[in-house]
């Protein structure tokens, strides 16, 4: 018969779920290798075009792996040489568990392969001769037990029966053990006659159940002796005992006893194991031969045999000894000896740290040697981590897990798990599991501020560091390697700017200037190399501090002009009368811009003053009629910068008689042959000439500041920061920068178009200097070192915190801040002046040069208002904005368009509310 013959093959499906399926097969002892089992992908109804991406495996315990499952097929093939009597022994049925493991999803089928016995062992005797002594007066039907042969193969290949070979006084008894094994005995038939035979030789034959029968032989000599005609009885044909596995060596286990009722050493009684008994039992126990008192000699092991059937026998002293034979049942009582294994069969490791709940982690399986109670195990792990051991299948459990991970916070976690058992006192193991999380870019760059303040000195060396950027990053590896980079919102920000990519230093490409532009604001974008990338946004705002870079500029009277002013004042005009003023700008800022007037060269230095603060030429002394008729005065013009720059105006003032008298005259007067007249109207011819010079460059002037203006305000609106506000030197036209401030607080006011959407500017005192602090200002002479300013929003002063404005910070007529002043002559206070003032002048003499050329000019619709009202609304009054029409002079005049003199009047009157009820003729 072949091996595909005797085949049998068994399927248990348990159940229709993937992880609790059960299957089983059965298969011959000593298959060839790649003998194919089963197909198991079709028996678990498994996609045959995913299982090789699941990567399919057979786990099973113990060194070898009997088993293998072919990944394309699916089917479960031999893999090492399967030796039934090897595994099991005598033990049938004998079977294979085995685990199947599959991949993503993680799961795990279990089957059972039984292993079919061949008839591939023949029977063996202990020895190939057994000799017996018969006495000669045994009486017919005395049974002699025979030596068993033994063969490894079960069931119907096992022994099955013994032959004896024909004689006249023997028949052959075949019995059946408990455990099914079979034994002879020869049973005496017919008495023997020692007189006729002293000796038979017989063949006994040991026979096995398979196809063809597979046999043993052994000689079996019988001696016949003379009689004993008593031979020992045992009180018990089976003795029982139990004991538990760990006794120790010399424990008694029971004491058999039989009797003899002949006398003398024919009823002496010797105790031994009869022939039946294994050599491996009499290496566990020992036999007293005089008390029958049987011990335990070895280590008993209950997960090695539960059961042991021991054969003695009894034999007397006679001459040929009676024997009795009886059979001692000892079982071995179970004790919790064995701790719990754990195996750990599959470890997912690294795991993401964005891994779902429940992720699989690993899998595990526990064994425990010992049965019951001894054999019950729990496996837990240690609390307080976010994983969570459950169990799938009988004696397996999955590790998976129960929280959120978060590389940043754990990276790794030792995980002990302790498997239990449920004996008396319990045993446990320990195994630990590495789980390393692997990082995921869930940190977008983070920095200690959101916004950064630089205040940087305007003419700076091109190519400088002024800001370091630094943000941070918590992944690791890529998703926490940062690069910085500009955005570009505003064109220009990308000319004057870089940033270094890597370590987020802020640079300037070129030098700057606070009079082209006060403030720049950017975005610097921080992000990592994740996939996909985590990006931060984070302000820059830059402000150009000022320095002492632009000298005075005189606007009257015009320098290098090649139709010189002149300026014409009566005889007689008493002292403290103001002739003309120098009117100038400053493009600096703050102390910078602030001008002082000297006079330094004059024809008559007692005749003249010069107004610190003001510029206002006024007369020293009344003038007499005897004065020089013309007379140059040289002011020397410096700011009050570090170092101070100058310039210098030259001012020519002819004293001449009836200069009034003279333009009211001129309509009605002709100029024939009248030398009077002829003066007067060359006077006149210069006074126009003058004015339309004046009046050109003015224009022209203002065109191009309109002009510079507008782009600095589309500049503004593109790119104008929304926590800090500083204006630029051409965002608003109509703007008052007080000076008034201490030095060590750096305050603007300026107010926009519309006079109801004026905006207040505070800055928190951060320097001695209006210049800046040193400590944050990068010089011009120190490219190498750098300060910032950092500030957030959070920082911030809320509403309620921010002090009101001052409300005393609009000043009267006398004190307002203006181009070259207008205190009238008080020295005692500092004024501010800066480039601002310079547009609001150009506009201011524009307007005025149009009233004056009308003949009613009463300069505007309202006392104090200068005609602005129009422009500004009502509220927005001359003590808003400075007065600068004292600062226009019409030449051959003696009074400027504010009207100084009447100004001062007015500071007692309450204002000059006069006004002009007809025209004057031009």
């Amino acid at each position: 018969v072949t091996p595909g013959q005797i085949l049998s093959l068994c399927l248990l499906l348990g159940a229709s779920s993937g992880a609790s399926a059960a299957i089983r097969y059965a298969i011959p002892e000593e298959a060839r290798r790649g003998f194919a089992v089963g197909n198991v992908a079709a028996d678990l109804a498994l996609d045959p075009a995913r299982l090789s991406g699941r990567r399919p495996r057979v786990v099973s315990g113990g060194s070898k792996r009997y088993f293998a499952v072919d990944a394309v097929s699916g089917s479960l093939l031999v893999s090492e040489r399967i030796d039934r009597e090897e595994l099991c022994g005598a033990l049938s049925p004998c079977s294979l568990s085995f685990e199947i493991l599959l991949e993503k999803p993680l799961e795990v089928y279990s089957g059972t392969v039984e292993i079919q016995d061949i008839n591939d062992n023949d029977p063996v005797f202990p020895s190939s001769q057994a000799r017996l002594e018969i006495s000669e007066s045994v009486a017919a039907g005395a049974r002699f037990p025979l030596e068993s042969a033994q063969d490894p193969d079960v069931g119907i290949n096992s022994l099955q029966t013994y032959q004896l070979s024909a004689n006249p006084h023997f028949v052959l008894d075949v019995q059946t053990r408990v455990d099914g094994s079979k034994y002879a005995e020869l049973v005496l038939e017919k008495e023997l006659n020692r007189e006729e035979q002293r000796e038979l030789h017989l063949v006994l034959t040991a026979l096995d159940g398979g196809s063809p029968p597979r046999s043993a032989h052994v000689q079996i000599h019988i001696d016949v002796i003379d009689s004993n005609d008593n031979a020992p009885v045992f009180n018990q044909s089976t003795y029982k005992a139990s004991v538990r596995e760990n006794t120790p060596s010399g424990t008694l286990v029971t004491k058999i006893s039989a009797y003899d009722l002949d006398d003398g050493p024919n009823g002496d009684i010797i105790y031994s194991f009869s022939s039946h008994t294994p050599a491996k039992v009499r290496q566990l126990f020992a036999l007293d031969s005089d008390t029958g008192e049987l011990r335990v000699k070895g280590q008993l092991d209950y997960e090695e045999t539960k059961l042991y059937e021991i054969y003695l026998q009894a034999k007397d002293k006679g001459v040929v000894p009676g024997v009795a034979h009886c059979k001692v049942l000892v079982e071995v009582v179970d004790v919790n000896d064995n701790a719990p294994e754990v195996t750990v069969t599959s470890v997912y490791s690294p795991v993401p740290e964005d891994a779902a709940l429940g992720t699989v982690v690993a899998l595990l399986s526990v064994t425990d040697l010992d049965s019951k109670d001894n054999g019950l195990v729990n496996c837990f792990i240690s609390p307080g981590i976010p994983f969570t051991l459950t169990s799938s299948l009988k004696n397996y459990y999955t590790l998976k897990t129960k929280a959120a991970l978060d590389r940043e916070e754990a990276s790794e976690y030792n995980i002990t798990v302790t498997a239990r058992d449920s004996g008396s006192p319990p045993l446990s193991a320990v195994k630990q599991i590495l789980v390393q999380v692997s990082d995921v870019n869930d940190n977008a760059p983070k920095s200690l501020q959101d916004s950064y303040d630089v205040y940087v000195l305007e003419n700076n060396m091109p190519g400088i560091p002024i800001l370091n950027v630094s943000a941070t990053d918590p992944d690791l590896g890529r998703n926490g390697h940062l690069t910085y980079s500009l955005l570009q919102g505003d064109s220009t920000v990308g000319h004057l700017f870089s940033i270094n990519r890597e370590s987020g230093t802020l640079s300037l490409l070129t030098s700057l200037d606070h009079e082209d532009q006060t403030e720049f604001s950017m975005t610097v974008q921080v992000q990592d190399s994740g996939s996909p990338p985590l990006a931060t946004n984070l302000s820059v705002n830059v402000f150009v501090t000022d320095l002492n870079d632009n000298a005075p500029t005189v606007l009257y009277p015009l320098p290098n002009s090649t139709s010189p002013y002149t300026d014409v004042v009566a005889p007689g005009t008493p002292g403290g009368h103001v002739v003309t003023k120098v009117v100038a700008v400053d493009a600096d800022e703050g102390y910078n811009a602030w001008i002082s007037y000297t006079l330094l060269q004059a024809t008559d230095s007692t005749l003249f003053s010069v107004g610190l603060h003001n510029g206002e030429i006024i007369t020293a002394r009344q003038l007499r009629e005897d004065e020089a008729p013309q007379h140059t005065l040289v002011i020397l013009l410096k700011d009050h910068g570090e170092p101070a720059l100058s310039a210098s105006a030259t001012i020519t003032i002819s004293v001449a008689e009836r200069v009034k008298e003279a333009l009211t005259d001129l309509a009605d007067v002709t100029p024939a042959h009248d030398p009077k007249r002829h003066m007067t109207f060359y006077l006149i011819l210069a006074v126009i000439l003058v004015s339309a010079a004046f009046f050109i460059t003015i224009v022209s002037m203002g065109i191009f500041k309109c002009y510079k203006w507008r782009q600095s305000k589309e500049l503004f609106n593109s790119s104008r920061s929304t926590l800090y506000r500083t204006p630029g030197p051409f965002h608003h036209v109509d703007a008052v920068r007080g000076g008034f401030t201490p030095p060590n607080f750096y305050h603007q006011v300026y107010l926009t178009t519309d006079s109801r959407q004026s905006d207040l500017l505070c800055k928190k005192p951060i320097t001695s200097s209006p210049l800046g602090s040193r400590q944050n200002t990068m010089r011009n002479g120190e490219p190498g070192l750098y300060h910032q300013i950092v500030g957030t929003a959070s920082r911030l002063p809320t509403p309620a915190e921010q002090a009101q404005p001052n409300t005393d910070w609009r000043f009267s007529q006398t004190q307002r801040p203006g181009t070259s002043g207008s205190q009238n002559g008080e020295e005692g206070g500092a004024w501010p002046n800066n480039q601002f003032d310079t547009e609001m002048l150009q506009a201011m003499i524009l307007a005025s040069a149009n009233e004056v050329a009308d003949a009613n000019a009463t300069l505007g619709g309202g006392t104090g208002t200068m005609g602005l009202s129009a422009r500004y609304g009502p509220q927005f009054t001359l003590q808003h904005v400075p007065d600068y029409r004292q600062n226009v002079y019409i030449p051959g005049s003696t009074a400027t368009l504010s009207n100084a003199g009447g100004k001062r009047d007015a500071k007692a009157s309450g204002g000059n509310k006069k006004k002009s009820g007809k025209k004057e003729k031009k």
